[in-house]
């Protein structure tokens, strides 16, 4: 399978391409300011020229000698930068023309637009640049004329072709040096998520308490550490609980596995008669009996905590599902000499099967530690987004340490941890487990006068 980019070369490719636009744009906004103020420098000294030329040619008289304008053209164009001239009136008689350049060749505005100018590059056939301006005035005669001044630009595009030079190829390298120390930063930045990956590396199972400091790393990986030190947390507990389970798993196993072979081997001591035998196989089928509820037990918790138990919802109304288990439970409850009471009405959507066991082992449970001529009462009750089910019973309460601990798997509050005819100890583990299933919550609460647990259901639509 092939791996993703590193981090580093992305973020140094992502720096790389930010760098090469800002340079780009920075260099070609160089080189267009850089032309653009060698044109604005032509343009106002050809048209510094035009204005000077402007006055004489005006005055400019039908019989007036040539020779003397000339000679003012030829004034006014000393202390220029070796500017080229050309005047022709409207019927292209030539009034001045600059012999250096031969400028008939450039193509000129029409007459139809008076008093408008025209700017223009230009390069001659012996491969030299000019900037040509061209304008058209009427004199004191009313005969229209057409300058076209000249100015070479050959020095500028030399400066610029050495300009563009030196500004890309600094381009180039700022390019490359930009990457280069991208990269170097990048990793330098990268140094606390580097020392976070040490430690994570160096973390098994056997020292699930080690903790990443979130004050000692940047704040933009506070939260990463703050929530890998939340996994860590939840993995210790985990670790601690299955711990625990395997231990509880180990105890109860042994129990009956242990009263099956002290058996086995009292019947196989000796010969016995048939009714010894058959008295003994009786005994071994409770212990085999017990350990096929556990087992049983312990799958189902498996198959919840993974969302492998199929849940066929339907909806039942709990007011006769509990009426059907008060007439399971009530020869027992009349052996015991316990009352069982109903009260409300309440529907839900769920899987019936479940939920009848969830509440027959809190109702049985119930009725075993209630004392005689006591009542057991189940309350529902039914609000506007949630189902309440409440069963309570009188008796000796339970003390305030073991309450968070009830719900777990084999937990009993006798400290001594001997079988008792009670079950497995998965009863209220799985109720917890059936109930959150089904989006539910389960408590417990208990004082002098009663034991309570509260089933919450939310009602969805």
């Amino acid at each position: 399978m092939k791996h993703p980019v590193s981090l580093t070369l992305r973020l140094t490719f992502l720096f790389s391409i930010v760098a090469t636009i800002v340079f780009l744009s920075f260099g070609w906004l160089m080189e267009r300011s850089i032309e653009k103020h060698f044109e604005l420098g032509d343009l106002k000294e050809l048209r510094l020229i035009a204005d000077a030329i402007k006055q004489p040619l005006k005055s400019l008289r039908p019989n007036q000698n040539l020779l003397q304008i000339k000679q003012r053209f030829d004034d006014i164009l000393v202390g220029h930068h070796h500017p080229l001239l050309r005047i022709t009136d409207i019927n292209g008689k030539l009034i001045y023309n600059s012999l250096e350049l031969d400028l008939t060749l450039i193509t000129m505005p029409s007459a139809e637009y008076p008093y408008k100018e025209k700017v223009q590059q230009w390069r001659s056939n012996t491969n030299n640049n000019y900037r040509i301006l061209t304008q058209q005035l009427t004199g004191n005669n009313s005969i229209p004329y057409t300058i076209t001044i000249a100015i070479a630009t050959d020095f500028h595009q030399h400066f610029l072709a050495h300009f563009r030079i030196i500004l890309w190829g600094m381009i180039v390298a700022g390019i490359i040096v930009m990457s280069l120390m991208s990269w170097l930063a990048v990793r330098y930045g990268h140094r606390p998520l580097r020392h976070i990956t040490d430690q994570i590396s160096h973390i098994s199972s056997n020292e699930l308490s080690t903790r990443l400091n979130p004050e000692s790393i940047p704040a933009e990986l506070s939260e990463l550490a703050i929530s890998f030190n939340d996994l860590l947390q939840r993995m210790d507990k985990a670790f601690a609980q299955l711990s625990n389970f395997s231990v509880d798993i180990a105890h109860e196993l042994r129990t009956p596995v242990t009263n099956l072979m002290t058996q086995t081997q009292v019947v196989l001591s000796r010969t016995r008669t048939i009714e010894e035998y058959q008295e003994i196989f009786y005994s071994n089928m409770e212990e085999f009996e017990r350990l096929s509820q556990m087992i049983a037990d312990m799958l189902f918790l498996a198959k919840t905590d993974n969302n492998l138990v199929p849940l066929d919802i339907e909806d039942i109304d709990l007011y006769d599902e509990i009426r059907s288990l008060f007439d399971y439970y009530e020869a027992w409850a009349e052996d015991k000499a316990v009352f069982l009471s109903l009260e409300g009405q309440a529907r839900i959507h769920c899987n019936r099967l479940m939920i009848r066991r969830a509440l027959s082992n809190l109702l049985s449970n119930a009725i075993r530690h209630t004392p005689k001529k006591h009542t057991v009462t189940v309350k529902l009750e039914t609000h506007d987004n949630h189902v309440s089910i409440v069963v309570q019973n009188p008796g000796e309460p339970i003390l305030s340490e073991h309450l968070p601990k009830l719900f777990n798997r084999f937990y009993r509050i006798d400290p001594s941890r001997q079988r008792t005819s009670e079950g497995t100890g998965l009863g209220l583990a799985i109720t917890k487990s059936i109930i959150e299933t089904h989006s539910g919550t389960i408590t417990v609460t208990s004082n002098e006068a009663e034991t309570q647990f509260q089933i919450i259901f939310p009602i969805t639509d």
